[in-house]
Protein backbone atom coordinates (compact mmCIF):
# COMPACT_ATOMS: atom_id res chain seq x y z
CA UNK A 1 0.00 0.00 0.00
CA UNK A 2 1.47 3.13 -1.26
CA UNK A 3 1.12 6.48 0.87
CA UNK A 4 -0.77 8.42 -1.68
CA UNK A 5 -3.45 5.63 -1.35
CA UNK A 6 -3.47 6.05 3.11
CA UNK A 7 -3.22 9.68 2.61
CA UNK A 8 -5.02 11.38 -0.48
CA UNK A 9 -3.46 14.72 -1.64
CA UNK A 10 -6.00 16.46 0.07
CA UNK A 11 -5.64 15.50 3.62
CA UNK A 12 -1.87 16.59 3.39
CA UNK A 13 -2.59 20.09 1.56
CA UNK A 14 -5.62 21.05 2.97
CA UNK A 15 -3.85 21.45 6.76
CA UNK A 16 -1.17 23.46 4.75
CA UNK A 17 -4.02 25.50 3.58
CA UNK A 18 -5.57 25.92 6.92
CA UNK A 19 -2.35 27.31 8.32
CA UNK A 20 -1.56 29.85 5.64
CA UNK A 21 -5.81 31.44 6.03
CA UNK A 22 -4.81 31.29 9.93
CA UNK A 23 -1.55 33.78 9.05
CA UNK A 24 -3.81 35.55 6.48
CA UNK A 25 -6.51 36.30 9.22
CA UNK A 26 -4.20 37.40 11.55
CA UNK A 27 -2.25 39.27 9.23
CA UNK A 28 -5.58 41.15 7.58
CA UNK A 29 -8.05 40.77 10.82
CA UNK A 30 -11.40 42.10 10.38
CA UNK A 31 -11.74 41.35 6.63
CA UNK A 32 -15.27 39.49 5.65
CA UNK A 33 -13.72 37.57 3.18
CA UNK A 34 -10.93 36.06 5.04
CA UNK A 35 -13.69 35.17 8.25
CA UNK A 36 -15.14 32.89 5.05
CA UNK A 37 -12.22 31.41 3.83
CA UNK A 38 -11.67 30.51 8.17
CA UNK A 39 -15.42 28.95 8.16
CA UNK A 40 -14.07 27.26 4.90
CA UNK A 41 -10.74 26.48 6.26
CA UNK A 42 -12.29 24.94 9.29
CA UNK A 43 -14.24 22.60 7.72
CA UNK A 44 -11.60 21.41 5.53
CA UNK A 45 -9.11 20.70 8.62
CA UNK A 46 -12.05 19.01 10.47
CA UNK A 47 -12.55 16.49 7.36
CA UNK A 48 -8.83 15.94 7.38
CA UNK A 49 -8.16 15.74 10.83
CA UNK A 50 -10.96 12.21 10.82
CA UNK A 51 -9.05 10.79 8.11
CA UNK A 52 -5.72 10.82 9.90
CA UNK A 53 -7.20 9.63 12.85
CA UNK A 54 -8.84 6.86 11.29
CA UNK A 55 -5.54 5.88 10.37
CA UNK A 56 -3.78 6.13 13.15
CA UNK A 57 -6.62 4.34 14.67
CA UNK A 58 -6.18 1.46 12.09
CA UNK A 59 -2.12 0.82 12.82
CA UNK A 60 -2.57 0.45 16.24
CA UNK A 61 -5.87 -0.87 17.02
CA UNK A 62 -8.46 -0.94 18.54
CA UNK A 63 -9.64 0.89 21.64
CA UNK A 64 -6.30 2.68 21.44
CA UNK A 65 -7.22 3.94 18.20
CA UNK A 66 -10.27 5.85 19.85
CA UNK A 67 -8.43 7.43 22.54
CA UNK A 68 -5.71 9.37 19.89
CA UNK A 69 -8.63 11.14 18.61
CA UNK A 70 -10.47 11.41 21.71
CA UNK A 71 -7.30 12.97 23.86
CA UNK A 72 -5.54 15.27 21.23
CA UNK A 73 -8.74 17.24 20.91
CA UNK A 74 -9.13 17.53 24.71
CA UNK A 75 -5.47 18.52 25.34
CA UNK A 76 -5.63 21.21 22.79
CA UNK A 77 -8.70 22.69 23.67
CA UNK A 78 -7.73 22.75 27.27
CA UNK A 79 -5.12 24.72 26.65
CA UNK A 80 -7.62 26.91 24.90
CA UNK A 81 -9.76 27.32 28.08
CA UNK A 82 -6.92 27.92 29.90
CA UNK A 83 -5.31 30.71 27.55
CA UNK A 84 -8.21 32.47 27.31
CA UNK A 85 -9.70 32.23 30.73
CA UNK A 86 -6.30 33.88 32.19
CA UNK A 87 -6.13 36.63 29.77
CA UNK A 88 -9.64 37.55 30.23
CA UNK A 89 -10.16 37.70 33.57
CA UNK A 90 -12.70 37.15 36.14
CA UNK A 91 -15.51 37.56 33.85
CA UNK A 92 -14.37 33.88 32.10
CA UNK A 93 -14.10 32.41 35.54
CA UNK A 94 -16.67 30.14 34.17
CA UNK A 95 -16.06 29.20 30.96
CA UNK A 96 -13.98 25.69 32.11
CA UNK A 97 -17.31 24.69 33.32
CA UNK A 98 -19.79 26.02 30.42
CA UNK A 99 -17.34 24.27 27.88
CA UNK A 100 -17.58 20.77 29.71
CA UNK A 101 -20.86 21.18 30.64
CA UNK A 102 -21.61 21.56 26.88
CA UNK A 103 -19.19 19.21 25.50
CA UNK A 104 -21.24 16.71 27.86
CA UNK A 105 -24.35 17.40 26.24
CA UNK A 106 -22.89 18.04 22.82
CA UNK A 107 -21.26 14.28 23.08
CA UNK A 108 -24.03 12.14 25.19
CA UNK A 109 -26.92 13.50 23.26
CA UNK A 110 -26.15 15.09 20.27
CA UNK A 111 -23.25 13.09 19.00
CA UNK A 112 -24.73 10.25 20.45
CA UNK A 113 -27.97 10.28 19.35
CA UNK A 114 -26.88 10.95 15.59
CA UNK A 115 -24.65 7.67 15.98
CA UNK A 116 -27.69 5.54 17.23
CA UNK A 117 -29.88 6.98 14.52
CA UNK A 118 -27.83 6.63 11.68
CA UNK A 119 -26.60 3.82 12.51
CA UNK A 120 -30.84 2.20 12.94
CA UNK A 121 -31.64 3.75 9.93
CA UNK A 122 -29.08 1.86 7.58
CA UNK A 123 -28.64 -1.24 9.82
CA UNK A 124 -32.21 -1.46 11.93
CA UNK A 125 -30.44 -2.44 14.99
CA UNK A 126 -26.63 -2.66 16.15
CA UNK A 127 -24.56 -4.18 18.81
CA UNK A 128 -22.12 -3.13 21.26
CA UNK A 129 -20.42 -4.24 24.34
CA UNK A 130 -22.74 -3.20 27.19
CA UNK A 131 -20.18 -3.87 30.06
CA UNK A 132 -17.87 -1.79 28.21
CA UNK A 133 -20.45 1.16 27.90
CA UNK A 134 -21.65 0.62 31.53
CA UNK A 135 -17.99 1.32 32.63
CA UNK A 136 -18.06 4.36 31.04
CA UNK A 137 -21.26 6.06 31.82
CA UNK A 138 -20.38 4.64 35.52
CA UNK A 139 -17.09 7.06 35.43
CA UNK A 140 -18.83 9.37 33.53
CA UNK A 141 -21.63 10.22 35.71
CA UNK A 142 -18.95 10.43 38.93
CA UNK A 143 -16.76 12.98 37.10
CA UNK A 144 -20.01 15.07 35.93
CA UNK A 145 -22.03 15.22 39.29
CA UNK A 146 -18.57 15.90 41.40
CA UNK A 147 -17.48 18.69 39.39
CA UNK A 148 -20.51 20.42 38.09
CA UNK A 149 -22.87 19.56 40.61
CA UNK A 150 -21.47 19.35 43.78
CA UNK A 151 -20.02 22.47 44.53
CA UNK A 152 -23.15 24.11 44.52
CA UNK A 153 -23.99 21.73 47.88
CA UNK A 154 -20.64 22.77 49.40
CA UNK A 155 -21.11 24.68 52.99
CA UNK A 156 -17.46 25.68 53.53
CA UNK A 157 -17.69 28.57 50.54
CA UNK A 158 -20.64 29.55 48.90
CA UNK A 159 -21.23 27.50 46.05
CA UNK A 160 -20.71 27.40 42.80
CA UNK A 161 -17.23 28.57 44.02
CA UNK A 162 -14.97 25.80 45.82
CA UNK A 163 -12.12 26.18 48.68
CA UNK A 164 -8.55 25.69 47.52
CA UNK A 165 -8.22 22.31 49.16
CA UNK A 166 -11.80 21.04 47.37
CA UNK A 167 -10.78 22.13 44.41
CA UNK A 168 -7.27 20.57 44.60
CA UNK A 169 -9.23 17.30 45.73
CA UNK A 170 -11.75 17.51 42.68
CA UNK A 171 -9.01 18.03 40.04
CA UNK A 172 -6.92 14.72 41.71
CA UNK A 173 -9.99 12.83 41.68
CA UNK A 174 -11.01 13.51 38.26
CA UNK A 175 -7.55 12.34 37.56
CA UNK A 176 -7.38 9.46 38.90
CA UNK A 177 -10.84 8.36 37.65
CA UNK A 178 -9.99 8.85 34.27
CA UNK A 179 -6.26 7.47 34.48
CA UNK A 180 -8.28 4.07 36.29
CA UNK A 181 -10.48 4.19 33.22
CA UNK A 182 -8.36 4.19 30.31
CA UNK A 183 -6.34 1.18 32.12
CA UNK A 184 -9.11 -0.78 32.38
CA UNK A 185 -10.25 0.43 28.60
CA UNK A 186 -6.67 -0.41 26.83
CA UNK A 187 -5.24 -3.14 29.27
CA UNK A 188 -7.10 -4.46 32.07
CA UNK A 189 -10.03 -4.95 30.69
CA UNK A 190 -9.71 -4.42 27.13
CA UNK A 191 -12.60 -6.75 25.78
CA UNK A 192 -15.08 -4.74 27.61
CA UNK A 193 -14.01 -2.00 24.75
CA UNK A 194 -14.08 -4.25 21.66
CA UNK A 195 -16.76 -5.40 18.86
CA UNK A 196 -18.43 -8.86 19.77
CA UNK A 197 -18.42 -9.21 16.13
CA UNK A 198 -15.13 -8.92 13.81
CA UNK A 199 -14.94 -5.49 12.37
CA UNK A 200 -14.12 -6.38 8.17
CA UNK A 201 -12.53 -3.24 7.93
CA UNK A 202 -9.31 -4.92 9.74
CA UNK A 203 -8.79 -7.40 6.79
CA UNK A 204 -7.57 -4.08 4.91
CA UNK A 205 -3.82 -4.01 5.03
CA UNK A 206 -2.94 -1.77 7.82
CA UNK A 207 -0.78 1.17 7.09
CA UNK A 208 2.96 1.11 7.50
CA UNK A 209 4.51 2.71 10.92
CA UNK A 210 5.74 5.33 8.54
CA UNK A 211 2.66 6.44 7.19
CA UNK A 212 0.93 6.19 10.57
CA UNK A 213 3.70 8.63 12.10
CA UNK A 214 2.84 11.00 9.55
CA UNK A 215 -0.99 11.19 9.58
CA UNK A 216 -0.18 11.33 13.82
CA UNK A 217 1.79 14.40 12.81
CA UNK A 218 -0.94 15.70 10.26
CA UNK A 219 -3.30 14.82 12.81
CA UNK A 220 -1.77 17.09 15.56
CA UNK A 221 -1.49 20.11 12.61
CA UNK A 222 -4.87 19.79 12.21
CA UNK A 223 -6.29 19.83 15.47
CA UNK A 224 -4.38 22.87 16.01
CA UNK A 225 -5.77 24.60 13.22
CA UNK A 226 -9.24 23.98 14.25
CA UNK A 227 -8.99 25.50 17.82
CA UNK A 228 -7.40 28.30 16.41
CA UNK A 229 -9.84 28.87 13.74
CA UNK A 230 -12.49 27.86 15.96
CA UNK A 231 -10.87 31.08 18.57
CA UNK A 232 -10.40 33.56 15.18
CA UNK A 233 -14.44 32.68 14.61
CA UNK A 234 -15.21 33.30 18.39
CA UNK A 235 -15.41 36.99 17.94
CA UNK A 236 -17.90 36.90 15.41
CA UNK A 237 -19.97 34.12 17.39
CA UNK A 238 -20.29 36.12 20.09
CA UNK A 239 -21.48 39.24 18.00
CA UNK A 240 -24.38 37.32 16.63
CA UNK A 241 -25.11 36.01 19.63
CA UNK A 242 -25.32 39.33 21.24
CA UNK A 243 -27.18 40.76 18.22
CA UNK A 244 -29.89 37.77 18.54
CA UNK A 245 -30.58 38.71 22.52
CA UNK A 246 -29.32 35.05 23.23
CA UNK A 247 -27.78 34.37 26.73
CA UNK A 248 -23.38 34.06 26.55
CA UNK A 249 -23.85 31.07 27.23
CA UNK A 250 -24.51 30.13 23.91
CA UNK A 251 -21.20 31.02 22.68
CA UNK A 252 -19.84 28.35 24.52
CA UNK A 253 -22.08 25.73 22.87
CA UNK A 254 -21.22 27.27 19.20
CA UNK A 255 -17.32 27.14 20.37
CA UNK A 256 -17.65 23.45 21.81
CA UNK A 257 -19.38 22.10 18.89
CA UNK A 258 -16.38 23.76 16.16
CA UNK A 259 -13.93 21.74 18.69
CA UNK A 260 -15.56 18.77 19.03
CA UNK A 261 -16.29 18.46 15.20
CA UNK A 262 -13.78 16.45 14.36
CA UNK A 263 -14.79 13.64 17.13
CA UNK A 264 -18.54 13.69 15.97
CA UNK A 265 -18.19 13.38 12.59
CA UNK A 266 -15.60 9.97 12.93
CA UNK A 267 -18.37 8.66 15.19
CA UNK A 268 -21.24 9.22 12.92
CA UNK A 269 -18.96 7.53 10.36
CA UNK A 270 -18.12 4.68 12.60
CA UNK A 271 -21.95 4.09 13.50
CA UNK A 272 -22.73 4.41 9.16
CA UNK A 273 -20.49 1.57 8.75
CA UNK A 274 -22.14 -0.62 11.29
CA UNK A 275 -18.56 0.09 13.72
CA UNK A 276 -21.14 0.96 16.97
CA UNK A 277 -19.10 0.00 19.14
CA UNK A 278 -15.73 2.04 17.58
CA UNK A 279 -18.65 4.80 17.90
CA UNK A 280 -20.03 4.62 21.57
CA UNK A 281 -16.05 4.36 22.66
CA UNK A 282 -15.04 7.81 20.65
CA UNK A 283 -18.10 9.62 21.73
CA UNK A 284 -18.26 8.45 25.38
CA UNK A 285 -14.67 8.92 25.86
CA UNK A 286 -14.37 12.17 24.11
CA UNK A 287 -16.67 13.44 27.10
CA UNK A 288 -14.63 11.62 29.56
CA UNK A 289 -11.36 13.46 28.36
CA UNK A 290 -13.27 16.55 28.31
CA UNK A 291 -14.20 16.28 32.21
CA UNK A 292 -10.87 14.11 33.39
CA UNK A 293 -8.12 16.09 31.36
CA UNK A 294 -9.98 19.78 31.58
CA UNK A 295 -10.68 19.74 35.32
CA UNK A 296 -7.10 18.40 36.89
CA UNK A 297 -5.18 20.99 34.38
CA UNK A 298 -7.44 24.31 34.89
CA UNK A 299 -7.73 23.80 39.03
CA UNK A 300 -3.90 23.43 38.76
CA UNK A 301 -3.51 26.48 36.89
CA UNK A 302 -6.29 28.38 38.97
CA UNK A 303 -4.70 26.81 42.70
CA UNK A 304 -1.33 28.73 41.14
CA UNK A 305 -2.66 31.80 40.01
CA UNK A 306 -5.16 32.05 42.83
CA UNK A 307 -7.90 33.39 40.45
CA UNK A 308 -11.56 32.41 41.18
CA UNK A 309 -12.90 29.38 39.23
CA UNK A 310 -16.71 28.64 38.93
CA UNK A 311 -17.63 24.89 38.50
CA UNK A 312 -20.92 24.58 39.53
CA UNK A 313 -23.69 24.52 36.83
CA UNK A 314 -27.22 26.12 37.61
CA UNK A 315 -30.27 23.90 38.63
CA UNK A 316 -32.17 23.75 35.04
CA UNK A 317 -28.70 22.30 33.30
CA UNK A 318 -28.48 19.86 36.96
CA UNK A 319 -31.68 18.80 35.63
CA UNK A 320 -30.53 18.06 32.26
CA UNK A 321 -27.12 16.22 33.40
CA UNK A 322 -29.39 13.89 35.26
CA UNK A 323 -31.09 13.25 32.97
CA UNK A 324 -28.72 12.57 30.04
CA UNK A 325 -26.96 10.06 32.35
CA UNK A 326 -29.81 8.45 34.04
CA UNK A 327 -31.54 8.18 30.01
CA UNK A 328 -27.63 6.92 29.04
CA UNK A 329 -27.46 4.33 31.44
CA UNK A 330 -31.08 3.00 30.41
CA UNK A 331 -30.66 3.30 26.25
CA UNK A 332 -26.94 1.88 26.61
CA UNK A 333 -27.45 -0.76 29.01
CA UNK A 334 -29.16 -3.71 26.67
CA UNK A 335 -26.12 -3.99 24.13
CA UNK A 336 -28.58 -3.38 21.31
CA UNK A 337 -29.82 -0.09 20.18
CA UNK A 338 -32.53 0.59 17.12
CA UNK A 339 -33.52 4.46 16.03
CA UNK A 340 -35.49 4.83 18.87
CA UNK A 341 -32.85 5.18 21.25
CA UNK A 342 -31.42 7.95 18.86
CA UNK A 343 -34.35 10.18 18.60
CA UNK A 344 -34.75 9.94 22.52
CA UNK A 345 -31.05 11.75 23.07
CA UNK A 346 -31.85 13.70 20.28
CA UNK A 347 -35.05 15.10 22.32
CA UNK A 348 -33.02 15.50 24.97
CA UNK A 349 -30.24 17.84 22.85
CA UNK A 350 -33.18 19.59 21.07
CA UNK A 351 -34.57 20.62 24.69
CA UNK A 352 -30.76 21.61 25.62
CA UNK A 353 -30.45 23.61 23.07
CA UNK A 354 -33.76 25.61 22.82
CA UNK A 355 -33.70 25.96 26.55
CA UNK A 356 -29.97 27.66 26.01
CA UNK A 357 -31.45 30.26 23.48
CA UNK A 358 -34.85 30.51 25.82
CA UNK A 359 -33.53 30.00 29.88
Amino acid sequence: MTTSTVLPRWTIGMPIAAWVILGAAFALPGYGFILALVGVALAGAVFAAVHHAEVVAHRVGEPFGTLVLAVAVTVIEVALIVSVMLTSGPEKAGLARDTVFAAVMIVCNGIVGICLLVGGIRHREQDFQARGAAATLAVLASLSVLTLVMPNFTTTRAGPLLTSSQLAFAGVSSLVLYGVFVFVQTVRHRDYFLAATPDESVHAAPPTATQALLSAALLLVCLVAVVLLAKLLSPTVETAVQNMGAPPAVVGIVIAALVLLPEGLAAVRAARADRLQNSLNLALGSALASIGLTIPTVAAVFLWTGQPLVLGIDGKETVLLILTLLVGTLTLSSGRTTILQGVVHLSLFATYLFLSFAP
